[in-house]
């Protein structure tokens, strides 16, 4: 399948955007090798700045494969904004869907086009104290598994350096190197041909999100945690933290007031 052409607005938006990313960033791109040439695949990229959607698109750009990221529907209906992001490709996810596979509806087709799709699998900034890739959500996996497209797992470093996660002030100087290494497909292989349960997309998620830990592994040259972040975990040990704390404070209340009665008492 040809490669979809680029287009007046995905052309617009690189002209205003390269060249602040040119100045501020230097490149270390690596892989571009693994990305196809032709038809639909999926590239998995970890997140670690408000920055870095924009240097990897970037780096994607350059391949001559653009990518398609998902966003919030209500964006695709505002104004300049708006045809911007229908006019570059971008996709529409349509949260209020009670259907998991559906809410990606727009994703699949778009793969079965042979675009790119750009996922997030993280859905969010690494909340790792050190940038580590944290678990993933099944989203990726589920638009794999339904199109068996290649994906490629994608990590970077240095927009972080630039733009900290959950910052607002940039480190200009010296001037950060942003690091890109692309990977071979993630082998989903034996994935295929057995019910979509939540156990095999978190587990073809877990091997998706292992490609990527290890990329970023090479490029900075250091070992990830064995154990990846988990929100969730980190929220339910959060909560049961809380809850001793609350009931120690109760318990030295309770014995501080029973210290006065009997101060009183006396």
């Amino acid at each position: 399948m040809p490669r979809r052409r680029i287009g007046f607005w995905y052309r617009f938006a690189a002209v205003i955007c390269k060249p602040p990313l040119v100045l501020l960033l230097k490149r270390d791109w690596r892989g571009m090798e693994n990305i196809p040439a032709e038809g639909g695949f999926i590239t998995a990229v970890n997140h670690n700045s408000h920055i870095d959607p924009l240097a990897y698109a970037h780096f994607q750009y350059n391949t001559g494969r653009v990518p398609r990221f998902l966003a919030k529907s209500g964006l695709f209906k505002k104004g300049f904004v708006g045809a911007a992001m229908r006019g570059t490709g971008q996709i529409p996810v349509y949260r209020e869907s009670t259907d998991a596979l559906s809410a990606f509806r727009a994703a699949i087709e778009a793969v079965e086009r042979g675009e790119c799709v750009a996922f997030y699998p993280e859905g969010t900034l690494t909340r790792d104290p050190d940038g580590w890739p944290m678990t993933g959500k099944t989203g990726a996996a589920r638009v794999a598994l339904q199109t068996r497209c290649p994906v490629i797992p994608i990590a970077q470093w240095g927009a972080n350096e630039l733009l900290p996660p959950y910052s607002k002030k940039p480190r200009i100087f010296p001037r950060k190197t942003h690091r890109v290494l692309a990977g071979p497909p993630v082998d989903l292989e034996r994935f295929y041909d057995r019910e979509m349960t939540p156990e095999l997309l978190k587990e073809a998620t877990e091997a998706i999100m292992a490609a990527i830990t290890r990329q970023l592994e090479e490029i900075r040259g250091e070992k990830a945690p064995d154990t990846p972040y988990d929100p969730r975990r980190e929220r339910i040990e959060q909560r049961r933290k809380t809850r001793v704390q609350a009931l120690r404070e109760g318990i030295q209340d309770d014995d501080r007031a029973a210290a006065q009665e009997e101060g009183l008492g006396k």
